[in-house]
């Protein structure tokens, strides 16, 4: 019979990480061993308590993952594994997405806690966080978002969450190159800037965005790694970055 036992009990726990209980991999094991099995046969096979192995098929049934006769005795067989797992991890989707979906109108509905006159300011480090951070605030955004940085830390993927922005949002963009054309809803502003310079070899790169005059997010460091993010919502911090945006505007214009 295939399978050694060290390999059975790897299986079994690469089965849990799916959804699955013990007892429910261990009765799929079994399964996928006899065909046509009755209880008896399962709990002989699997090694599951007899007691445990109607339940435990009643919910493999219930994940779509066997068959089960119309005899008498009941017999089961195991769904093929590709569909059996396949259904696994479109329901493990579906979960996700609800809990997604549910999680984030709780984030959008949160409470701000009292902190009297403390000012807040959130640091994230490494390019591939901070561009995770400002794609859900450009999804985020209800009337404008305006950036100043230069086009190497622009991806495709965040050009494509700008495309996607509401007609209500205007967007504003100082860069010092584009590539391609420029999305119809984006206002781009073409201006060589001194907003990077050589420390140890390194290009050191820097950014301003700015979302709906409430939010901003501020990036500095090398250009290729170990960039960080600052981002806040006080007050003072989105007035010195809006005057720093503004001024930045006129001189972009010139």
């Amino acid at each position: 019979m295939a399978g050694s036992q060290d390999e059975l009990s790897n299986i079994a726990e690469s089965l849990k990480s799916l959804g699955l209980t013990k007892y429910e991999a261990l009765v799929y094991i079994a399964l996928l061993k006899v065909a046509g099995a009755t209880a008896t046969e399962i709990h002989q096979v699997s090694g599951v308590p007899r007691a445990s192995v109607y339940p435990v098929l009643d919910r493999l049934n219930q994940k779509n993952l066997v068959y089960v006769s119309n005899t008498s005795p009941k017999r089961f067989d195991a769904m093929p594994p590709d569909e059996g797992i396949g259904n696994l991890l479109a329901s493990i989707e579906d979960s996700a997405q609800e809990a997604k979906a549910v999680l984030s109108d709780i984030f959008r509905q949160r409470i701000g806690v009292e902190r009297g006159t403390q000012e807040l300011i959130w640091s994230s480090y490494g390019q591939d966080n901070i561009h995770i951070r400002i794609s859900e605030l450009i999804r985020q955004a209800k009337q404008s978002i305006r950036i100043f940085c230069n086009m190497h830390f622009f991806t495709s993927a965040m050009i494509e969450t700008l495309e996607t922005a509401g007609e209500s949002v205007t967007i504003e963009i100082i860069v010092d190159q584009w590539t391609g054309a420029a999305p119809k809803n984006i206002k781009i502003l073409i201006k060589k800037a001194p907003i990077g310079h050589e420390i140890d070899n390194k290009t050191i790169t820097g950014g301003v965005f700015l979302f709906d005059c409430k939010r901003v997010m501020v990036i500095m460091g090398p250009q290729d790694d170990g960039l960080t993010g600052l981002y806040s919502e006080s007050d003072g911090f989105v007035r010195f970055f809006s005057s720093y945006w503004r001024f930045f505007k006129d001189w972009a214009r010139k």
